[in-house]
């Protein structure tokens, strides 16, 4: 494992626990990437391979967990607010900013499956933002809610309403499953899903497989990736052309909205991303070219960390 401190990150009236990996024996101030996890998930399921592999090829990486998810403080717990998530993304990226040995002129964005989404919006409205990853992301709430069940989608649908009624009660969450089998009640039922997320599940992670159930208000409505012909940064879509989760044909249109957008894609699944060394080669690869290379630092030697 690669050395890394623990930080705590304040946001709102809570705190976000994170990793911090800053590249060894760097003399100036360099570049960080902010990362978070997506649907339901914590920094425990995949992302330290991502951060070590951006740690060793000259780049810091700040990995936190959103409020009420992981080791972050919130209540409820299992509350995912995408207004909120994306105020926990502000609050690292200011902190980042603000850390000796960090470059603030040079912070990266990076998500995952619906922090993807998350990444693409805040650059949207952040054009200081240096560069932007994104891989098997969420990018149109409509195309995932048409390729739901829609018996799962009515129940969803009426227990996200319960849920908010509930909150506005002071009531504990409606609580639905993440991620399920096939032909089961949960959010992602795709037969990826359940053995995707519980092979990328660590051993020591507060994972828990199960979300507010209000959040399914939102989903349909969210078009993340609609923007992106207004982004001025680099934006790198790494699509996975067998992901059942989030459909890769909307991710590839974003990339080719953006006017410096770049795409990679993956003859693999929606989860087989956080193993893959090739995409983690390729993300390398694209920051160290942009916040390294192009900001006159020496060429970085694009090194993949090993698997944990």
């Amino acid at each position: 494992m690669s050395d890394r401190t623990d930080v705590t990150i304040p946001s709102g009236d809570d705190s976000l626990a994170a990793w911090l990996y800053r590249p060894e024996g760097a003399d100036a101030d360099v570049p960080c990437v902010v990362m978070a996890h997506g649907f339901s998930a914590t920094r425990e399921e995949g992302l330290a391979p991502y951060a070590e592999a951006f740690q060793a090829a000259g780049l810091a990486a700040l990995v936190f967990d959103y409020r009420h998810f992981g080791d972050s403080t919130g209540e409820p717990r299992q509350l995912l607010d995408i207004g909120r998530q994306r105020a926990d993304y502000r609050a690292a990226v200011g902190y980042a900013r603000g850390l000796d040995g960090i470059d603030g002129a040079r912070i990266a964005l990076w998500g995952s499956s619906f922090s993807g989404g998350h990444v693409m919006s805040l650059a949207q409205e952040d054009p200081a933002v240096a560069a932007v990853v994104a891989q098997a992301p969420f990018t149109d709430g409509l195309t995932i809610v048409k390729s739901a069940p829609k018996l799962n989608l009515l129940r969803a649908t009426a227990d996200a309403m319960r849920d908010q009624a509930g909150a506005l009660l002071g009531r504990p969450p409606v609580l639905l499953t993440a991620a399920g089998d096939p032909g089961t009640y949960a959010v992602m039922t795709a037969p990826e899903a359940l053995p995707g997320f519980t092979g990328i599940v660590s051993p020591q992670s507060k994972w828990r497989n199960e979300v507010a159930a209000r959040v399914m208000l939102h989903i349909g409505t969210e078009n993340p990736a609609g923007g992106t012909g207004k982004l001025a940064m680099p934006l790198l879509i790494c699509a996975c052309d067998k992901d059942q989760t989030t459909p890769p044909a909307p991710a590839r249109k974003a990339a080719e909205r953006a006017p410096r957008g770049e795409l990679k894609s993956y003859p693999i699944g929606h989860f087989d991303i956080y193993s893959s060394l090739e995409a983690r080669a390729d993300q390398v690869e694209f920051l160290t070219r942009h916040l390294l290379d192009a900001a006159g630092a020496p060429a970085a030697t694009a090194k993949v960390a090993p698997t944990l």
